[in-house]
């Protein structure tokens, strides 16, 4: 999978471009959820259940309900107005498993770090991380009930955001609202590469 978007022709007809996204955040955020309300096809999961042996290892507050970790990534994969497949790959959010980062991130054209609120500070390892790579990305607050919601420019100054990336509300259990996300994401990244004739990525 290469960085940028390439096109490949079958027949005389273009084929949709092949695209890779990284869906990043921190434990319990919403990666795999997000993963399998957007794939078209069988998400793939490596999920294991939580064991008494992850107590003092994974932080579980504000996400106790969650029963289940990705050990390795999710991958799934959705077509975009006939133009584009995304292939998304859900890096896993515990410490533990970051050595799968490089890995997962090898090729991206950009990535999805979402956050919740709640824990807030659970992604700011993975901002840290793309903006080293230079990978462009975007963050969605994936609004979970219950959670205090945040003006997007409170959100941006406490992740020190520049004022380029951007920051948007997102339902990780809803297929638009993923959508949304990964159409933002797709211009932003293309603006940010250089890569055809983007139009800027919007703050909703």
């Amino acid at each position: 999978m290469v960085s940028g978007p390439s096109r490949r022709k079958l027949d005389g007809r273009r084929l949709p471009t092949a695209v890779k996204i990284v869906i990043a955040g921190g434990f319990g955020v919403g990666k795999t959820t997000m993963v399998g309300t957007v794939s078209e096809t069988q998400p793939l999961r490596t999920e294991e259940l939580l064991t008494d042996q992850s107590v003092g290892v994974d932080d579980v507050s504000g996400v106790e309900r969650k029963t289940t970790t990705t050990v390795a990534m999710d991958f799934g994969r959705i077509t975009m107005r006939d133009e584009y497949v995304l292939y998304l790959f859900g890096t896993p959010g515990q410490e533990r498993f970051w050595f799968m980062w490089d890995e997962v991130a090898l090729g991206a054209l950009g990535a999805v770090v979402l956050a919740d609120t709640r824990r807030l500070k659970d992604c700011f390892p993975s901002v840290d991380y793309f903006e080293r790579r230079g990978t462009p990305f975007v963050v969605a607050v994936n609004c979970f009930e219950g959670a205090r919601q945040y003006e997007l420019e409170e959100i941006e100054m406490a992740l020190n955001l520049g004022p380029s990336v951007p920051v948007m509300l997102c339902d990780a259990r809803r297929l638009d609202s993923c959508k949304n996300v990964l159409i933002n994401l797709v211009m932003h990244a293309m603006k940010v590469r250089g890569v055809g004739d983007a139009a800027p990525a919007q703050k909703v």
